[in-house]
């Protein structure tokens, strides 16, 4: 007989990608943690092809999940359409902000982001003059206001590069660590929040459960 894990936080993954089936490192990304116990894919443009976004069904989705996790490739330093529609749309006052707005409090916001450039590419230095940290500061406030935790994100960059397939392999075993670690609570959360990724250094910042 199968033993059933103690779940300790229950995972809700946002999946956001409008050409999917061209993404090699997005799929491989999903495709290892798809199908773990107490996690959840919601794939956003699969369920609103039409951007049409069930408010009530995601907002339940949200309440009924510890962790929520955005996954998309960086567009235009940018997330995919989508997931703004999804921010405008699902976020209410009174539901996500505002003095009786506490759906969402305590609960961890984590990006994962796939991006053409690499690491000194995203730097003051670099060639688009600003960091992740930066660009992603409206998501940073955003889970602010909305009284989340938020964590540094999952990056896998220089995509345009080309990532060989053990790179690739890599990084979604990575990805399934992090997951997992986020999971059963055995992510040391102060420690991650002082990198500028998450993943930058698993082996240091998951504990042996």
């Amino acid at each position: 007989m199968k033993r059933r894990l103690q779940i300790m936080n229950k995972i809700l993954i946002y999946f956001a990608h409008p050409a999917r089936s061209r993404s090699r490192i997005n799929n491989a990304l999903r495709a290892a943690v798809e199908g773990l116990e107490g996690v959840l894919v919601n794939d956003l443009y699969a369920a609103y092809p039409d951007f049409l976004i069930d408010v009530k069904r995601e907002q339940h989705l949200c309440e009924d999940h510890d962790v929520i996790i955005f996954q998309y490739p960086f567009y235009w330093f940018y997330s995919p359409a989508i997931v703004k529609e999804w921010f405008d749309q699902v976020l209410e006052y009174g539901w996500a902000y505002g003095p009786l707005g506490n759906a969402l409090q305590g609960k961890l916001s984590l990006h994962v982001i796939t991006a053409g450039g690499d690491s000194s590419t995203y730097s003051r230095e670099g060639f688009n003059r600003f960091t992740f940290g930066e660009l992603t500061s409206p998501y940073q406030a955003t889970a602010k206001l909305c009284k989340m935790t938020w964590l540094p994100p999952f990056t896998v960059l220089g995509i345009h590069r080309g990532l060989p397939e053990e790179t690739v392999t890599g990084h979604a075993e990575d990805y399934r660590r992090a997951v997992i670690a986020l999971r059963d609570g055995t992510l040391d959360i102060e420690t991650v929040q002082q990198g500028q990724y998450l993943n930058s250094d698993l082996n240091s910042t998951i504990r042996r459960s």
